[in-house]
């Protein structure tokens, strides 16, 4: 018998053919750490492994399913130049490490059983990508979903707002950075239902078990089908700009100016400049950035 894993960032349980995997970080609103992605994968792959298993259920724990990565930090600190590395910056270096972050969210979307993703809460930056890798999608009718840091120091990794919502909506999305509600994302087909709050949990476990119902064999099948469609719509390639561009937009001159901002003034104070909709600093390039270092009290009173 195999041993069973052990982890620290989620919990895996299995009953009646569904395995929930879910996300166990409640005090930082299950924000990705650096166990986490690697952890999702082999939860994952361990139902794929069980017999049992039908369809997996991907849900967080507290207050919200996952507010995306936990930078603060980073943002604040990072001696060990993970995410900002010193100049000149080796984008190849970056590139294979948020792509091994976005192969291991995409285990969701390769799985051969299908996947449920349950958003309460919010699926925030780096959460909207494991969210949108999942097969299905069902929110809290005031949920909220989103990418904040296309607005400045970021870039969704999985790429996968466009192949959920084509190209015009994936713009309204990350040319703006806005979050949208659970009936909003329904009405766009983002989502596939939304339900109140309180009635979220039943919903998700009826469609898991209507799903459950079905073959292995049956799901498996469908899946390769239908994904095999979205992979020949380049989704590989898209993947792999997208990752790249991540790395570029964390040392580009504005995302420079973010981090230096966030070491200043802390990580809040630059994400709510960031998500305000005042307009963010360009500064060019070489530059020190220092005529964009204003204090959040004043910065908000022009």
């Amino acid at each position: 018998m195999a041993k069973k894993r052990k982890f620290t960032t989620l919990k895996l349980a299995v009953k009646d053919r569904v395995a929930t995997i879910t996300l166990n970080r409640p005090e930082r609103l299950n924000a990705i750490n650096d166990a986490m992605p690697g952890e999702i994968r082999a939860a994952v792959e361990s139902a794929n492994d069980n017999d049992e298993v039908h369809v997996i259920v991907m849900q967080g724990d507290g207050a919200a399913f996952c507010a995306g990565y936990d930078l603060k930090q980073y943002a604040e600190g990072d001696d060990t130049n993970r995410y900002t590395q010193a100049m000149p910056w080796d984008p190849m270096r970056d590139y294979r490490f948020m792509k091994r972050n976005t192969d291991d969210f995409m285990s969701l979307w390769r799985s051969h059983k299908p996947t449920i993703c349950k958003v309460h809460g919010y699926a925030a930056a780096g959460g909207s990508d494991i969210a949108l890798c999942c097969d299905l999608l069902v929110m809290a009718d005031d949920a909220k979903i989103g990418y904040m840091p296309s607005r400045v120091w970021g870039c969704p990794t999985t790429a996968m707002w466009v192949y959920r919502l084509g190209p015009q909506r994936a713009k309204r999305m990350l040319l703006t950075g806005d979050l949208i509600d659970g009936r909003t994302a329904v009405e766009w087909g983002l989502a596939l239902q939304a339900a109140p709050a309180a009635e979220l949990d039943a919903a998700v476990q009826q469609l898991a078990e209507r799903i459950a119902g079905v073959p292995k064999n049956q799901l498996m099948m469908h899946k390769l089908m239908i994904n095999q469609a979205v992979d020949a719509m380049g989704l590989e390639q898209t993947q792999m700009f997208a990752n790249l561009f991540d790395g570029v937009a964390r040392h580009s001159p504005e995302g420079l100016w973010f981090k230096r901002y966030a070491e200043a003034f802390g990580f809040h104070a630059a994400a709510e400049w960031r998500d305000s909709g005042r307009p963010l600093p360009e500064p060019a390039p070489g530059g020190s950035a220092k005529e964009f270092m204003t204090p959040p009290m004043q910065t908000k009173r022009r």
